[in-house]
Formats: C-alpha cells, structure tokens, sequence
C-alpha cells in the first residue's frame, strides 16, 4: 500500500471521528492493510500526524506557485486564489484541511505547519502594490480557514465568490 493511501485513510478518520479517533488501528482497519503494514511507513501516531501536516503544507506551497505569476501584488492574488480553490475543489481538499487542523495540536506537531504560516505570511512589503492591503488580505484568508475549520457550511458557493472578489479587489487598489 502506498503511502498516500494510508495518509487518505488517517484523514478520513479525522474527518468522519475527530482527533481523539485517531489511532494507528483505526487508520490500518480504514485503509484496509494489517497494523504492522502501517507501522512500515509511520512507525508512530506522531510520525503520521506530521506527514499529513507535510503533504497539507506541500499542496497550499504547489497551489500558489502555480497560481504566482512574478508580477507585483501576484503572491497574495495567488494566497487568496490558492485559499478559495481549496474551498470549492470539492470535500476532499476541503476535509484535508481541517482534519490536519485539527490534528496539529501538539506544538512539536504543529512546528512545520506555524512555520509554514510564518513563511506564507512574511512576505517583502515590496512584492504588494499596497503592502498593509496584503497583509489585511492574507490575514483575512487565515480567519476565513478558521472559521470554515469549525463551520464548514456557514458560507455557500456565493458567498465565498463575493468574498474572494472583494479580497482580490483590495489588493488592487
């Protein structure tokens, strides 16, 4: 079994149970393999937990570089962009997400994931036409990833639109 499928697994069980859930027989019965196979790839419940945060951190990372084409006030136009494609891409994405959310609550855990933030946030004022706007932007994203942590089905399809365009249009200004 590869190990996205075992990392797919544990996700659903955070998903579907909640952290207090997740333990390394309940992510071996999910994605159908003996304890002993997911023990080859994660040889503890901390060492799976950290590379759900891992692959979370690796995609956001793909999905803005994607999405930033160099040009001034791009990286935030990607952040927000990379943000809302994670909130209508469909359940999947969305569930990655909050399940390594909510499992990150160690802070050794956590570690990669507040540096990650800390890069995704730090950027050079220079890169934004109006440096204090990205930051409210981005900022903004982030309360957007918390609060649809807790209440997924608060904003529908065209609420979250308006709020993307209204994000993407302070940066413009």
């Amino acid at each position: 079994m590869k190990k996205d499928a075992l990392l797919d697994a544990a996700e659903a069980v955070l998903s579907e149970h909640g952290t207090q859930a997740l333990t390394l027989t309940a992510v071996a019965d999910r994605a159908g393999v003996s304890k002993g196979g997911l023990l080859y790839h994660f040889s503890t419940k901390e060492a799976l937990v950290k590379a759900l945060v891992t692959r979370v951190i690796e995609e956001f990372d793909d999905l803005i570089a994607e999405l930033d084409d160099g040009t001034p006030g791009s990286y935030s136009r990607a952040y927000v962009e990379a943000t809302f494609k994670v909130f209508t891409d469909g359940a999947r994405t969305y569930r990655r997400w909050s399940a390594i959310t909510a499992a990150a609550t160690d802070p050794e855990l956590a570690a990669p994931l507040n540096e990650a933030m800390a890069r995704w946030h730090r950027r050079d004022p220079a890169e934004d036409r109006d440096p204090v706007a990205g930051m409210i932007v981005r900022l903004a994203a982030e309360g957007l990833w918390e609060v649809m942590s807790h209440s997924p089905e608060l904003y529908g399809e065209a609420e979250l639109a308006a709020l993307r365009e209204r994000l993407l249009a302070l940066l413009e200004r």
